[in-house]
């Protein structure tokens, strides 16, 4: 399989000069590196070329890298069921430049890219509807983002009294924030073995 692959790689090197170097076969899985100016045009030469024939969008996802100029990477994976391979193209993008569309070349990626958008806060140019898709309406940030809090901003709940969902700042109180690390069984009724401590440990974590 990576000897297929590197012939793939190479063949796409040839007709794309510009990914020649920027290729890596690791665990029979070929990634390619792209740029964003070049991403529809690569995309569209690997669904139409014979040597490839990658005509199915799988999936568009995205990494966070909060100390890298360039903080995002967005993934791309395709699959040619001609050939029966795969490929995965990253663009790395800084967190206020936006993304070509792609929806042109796979319609199906009308969505992914609005999941990207909505978790990770990453604009795509000449998107037809980008809008959330899996938050609610009136969200505040991008739940993947590595910075932000795993409580979220805001709490949302059904207020008896008013008939009506309520937004509100999001409260812990506070022996919600007191945890024993000793046992994650803190407060069972059994304790499975290895969890068991001592009376002098149980004085020490107080």
């Amino acid at each position: 399989m990576t000897e297929a692959l590197n012939q793939l790689a190479e063949h796409i090197a040839l007709k794309q000069p510009d990914l020649a170097d920027a290729y890596t076969v690791t665990h029979d899985e070929l990634t390619m590196r792209v740029a964003p100016s070049d991403l529809v045009s690569v995309v569209r030469f690997l669904k139409a070329d014979g040597g490839c024939r990658f005509s199915t969008l799988i999936d568009i996802t995205a990494v966070d890298y909060p100390d890298r100029k360039r903080r995002f990477d967005v993934v791309y994976h395709f699959l040619s069921m001609w050939l029966n391979h795969r490929i995965r193209l990253k663009v790395a993008v800084r967190e206020d430049e936006m993304v070509p569309s792609i929806t042109d070349v796979h319609p199906c990626a009308n969505w992914f890219e609005r999941e990207v958008f909505d978790l990770f806060g990453i604009l795509f140019s000449g998107h037809p509807d980008l809008r959330r898709i899996l938050t609610d309406y009136g969200f505040r940030g991008h739940p993947l983002r590595k910075d932000f809090p795993t409580t979220g901003y805001t709490e949302v709940r059904y207020d008896e009294a008013a008939k009506r969902v309520v937004y509100e700042p999001v409260k812990l109180v506070q022996e919600y924030r007191q945890f024993d690390f000793m046992s994650p069984w803190e407060g069972a009724e059994y304790i499975l073995p290895g969890d068991e401590r001592t009376e002098d440990e149980k004085a020490g974590g107080q």
